[in-house]
């Protein structure tokens, strides 16, 4: 950042050069005033003075017309007639040396304080003033400018001096004029200065008399190239003004787009560090990096493009964050420079904070896992662990004859019990894992007809499921195993709420490209309110027998069945009650498989 408050003055050459020129035109009139009370000497050291100083404070570019309006003005006021530009040899030496060494000592001057008030700029920040003007036109442009300034005099000179009887000195100023004008709207300020230069030389060498010298006689004629001259550098640093604004223009429009881009990508929910950079790699064609200062040294968080060669911008979005850009940075971007490297830091913030929130649900979520498990492990588990070990003491106790028919009770009750607290345990450990993403699933092409049957396995009524699965299905995409637990769940559910009458059933199907598993019964049925409600761990929705599960059947049969890449979903089964749809994708024609039992 710049810290003086100053700084080295530094206008344009398309400034600088009209001003010079007005300037010299002045010193011209006010020694013609003075009727020869200034010599030779007085006048030539007077526009070598102008030089120096338009040179000092502006583009050194602007002293190539400047010496040529000065020497003019040198040769032709110095003496009387005034205006007439035949200097003697030593006046046009004279002239020579005061506008040479005004042009070195002001370039000099200008170089040395740009120089010394040079800021360095890692934030691109922008310059004011005129200085802030990018250039107008591009290289082709400026080609084809100093392609018709060479094609267009010649061409233009022969037309006009063959004409030369029927026009005036100030019709062909005119003529001349529009030509320069012309050359400045093709190829901006450069090749105009060129043009108007060379057009001033063509007219005094073939309209002035003496011809085809460079000696002017008529004092009015040399006025009259010297306000030409003066003029048409006027006319070309406007035009060349007018086509930088027209630039600047477009590129503000364009770096106002970029920045709406970028907002609008930003609050539109792709606020990460890594969009940010590469909405500014589309933009620019850079390549660049977010580094943060970790532990005493620069660490790279976020990255788009090439970042392979040397950095050339480094723009500090605080103290301990830095955009770090490879490669040219077109003009005039620092501002979405800044915007970027502001909004890369904002969200790495936001970024982490929603990494700590999803963290801080996490924990939450497992504590509530764990406040679920440990008050139904306080019941649910502890009922069957009871029923266990009252049996297994009746059945120990010394000092009573238990009948066979007693003993046999008692037996069954362990089995149902441990058989129970088997169940609960294993849909634990299934929640356990599909909670916290452990399941890895194996898939590979199964036959839903062999899968079905092997459901029913260890159900308690499940020979009353009425089976319905056609062997001609295709086969599905799946992992055999985690599908028969999952089937084993939804068969269990509706094996207790279906009533006696009305005994559950499994059908398949194809259906839409893919294979429907129907596992319906008929008993009390679930609201459509309620039917997602169903699916989390623990939810029995006001059923207030525990003895029969803690909830959790369904959770793992949903959570089985999404990883293995199929859909469950809950409808209402026709008459009455709850039908659970198991959508399973087709697997590539292959062989049958077969699935051990």
């Amino acid at each position: 950042m710049d810290t003086s408050p100053h700084r080295w003055p530094a206008l344009p050459a398309y400034v600088g050069a009209p001003v010079g020129a007005a300037l010299l035109l002045c010193l011209g009139a006010l020694a013609a005033a003075l009727g020869g009370r200034m010599s030779s000497l007085e006048v030539a050291v007077a526009c070598g003075l102008i030089v120096l100083l338009i040179c000092a404070v502006a583009d050194p570019k602007a002293a190539v017309p400047m010496a040529v309006i000065a020497w003019m003005i040198a040769g032709s006021f110095a003496r009387a007639p005034f205006g007439s530009l035949h200097p003697t040899a030593r006046q046009a030496a004279v002239a020579a040396g005061c506008v040479g060494c005004g042009v070195f000592i002001g370039a000099g001057i200008g170089g040395a304080g740009r120089r010394l008030t040079r800021v360095r700029r890692s934030t691109l920040e922008p310059v004011p003033g005129l200085a802030a003007f990018a250039a107008a036109v591009d290289r082709r442009r400026q080609a084809y400018g100093w392609l018709a300034a060479i094609c267009l005099l010649p061409v233009l000179t022969l037309i006009v001096t063959s004409l030369r009887a029927q026009l005036s000195l100030t019709d062909n100023l005119l003529i001349y004029l529009l030509a320069v004008v012309l050359v400045a709207v093709i190829g901006g300020f450069w090749p105009a200065v060129f043009a108007a230069i060379a057009a001033c030389l063509l007219i005094n060498w073939y309209f002035t008399p003496p011809f085809h010298t460079f000696t002017i006689a008529e004092p009015d004629n040399l006025l009259a190239l010297l306000l030409f001259i003066v003029v048409a550098i006027t006319v070309s640093s406007v035009v060349h003004l007018a086509a930088r604004r027209l630039v600047l223009a477009r590129r503000a429009g364009a770096e106002a787009e970029a920045l709406a881009r970028l907002a609008r990508s930003v609050l539109g929910g792709e606020d990460t560090p890594n969009v940010v950079l590469q909405h500014l790699h589309n933009n620019l064609i850079v390549g660049a990096e977010l580094l943060e200062r970790a532990g005493g040294r620069w660490v790279r968080v976020a990255y788009c493009g090439d970042t392979s060669g040397p950095p050339q911008h480094q723009i500090r979005a605080r103290e301990d964050l830095a955009l770090v850009v490879y490669g040219d940075v077109p003009p005039d971007s620092e501002r979405l420079l800044a915007a970027a490297a502001g909004q890369a830091a904002a969200a790495l913030d936001r970024d982490r904070l929603r990494t700590q929130a999803a963290q801080a649900e996490a924990l939450a979520a497992g504590n509530r896992m764990r406040t679920a498990l440990l008050a139904a492990v306080s019941h649910d588990l502890r009922t069957p662990l009871a029923s266990i070990k009252a049996s297994i003491s009746s059945l120990r106790q010394g000092d009573v004859r238990w009948t066979p028919e007693d003993e046999a009770v008692l037996l069954a009750t362990i089995e149902e019990s441990s058989d129970r607290l088997d169940s609960l345990i294993a849909n634990l450990l299934d929640m356990s894992r599909v909670q916290t993403g452990a399941l890895q699933p194996y898939l590979r092409a199964a036959a839903v007809d062999e899968i079905a049957p092997l459901a029913l396995r260890g159900i308690a009524g499940g020979d009353s499921v009425r089976m319905d699965v056609p062997e001609s299905l295709p086969l599905v995409l799946t992992d055999a195993g985690l599908l028969e637990r999952a089937l084993a769940n939804l068969l269990t559910n509706a094996v207790r709420y279906s009533p006696t009458n009305a005994p559950p059933a499994l059908s398949a199907a194809t259906r839409d490209g893919a294979v429907e598993i129907r596992v319906m019964d008929h008993g009390p049925g679930v609201p459509v309110a309620d039917r997602d409600r169903i699916f989390e761990p623990f939810q029995r929705l006001g059923d207030q027998d525990s003895a029969t599960g803690i909830g959790l059947g369904l959770a793992v049969a949903r959570g089985f069945i999404e990883a293995i890449g199929g859909a469950l979903t809950p409808e209402q089964t026709p008459g009455g009650g709850l039908t659970m749809t198991v959508r399973l994708p087709l697997a590539p024609a292959r062989s049958r498989p077969q699935v051990e039992s």
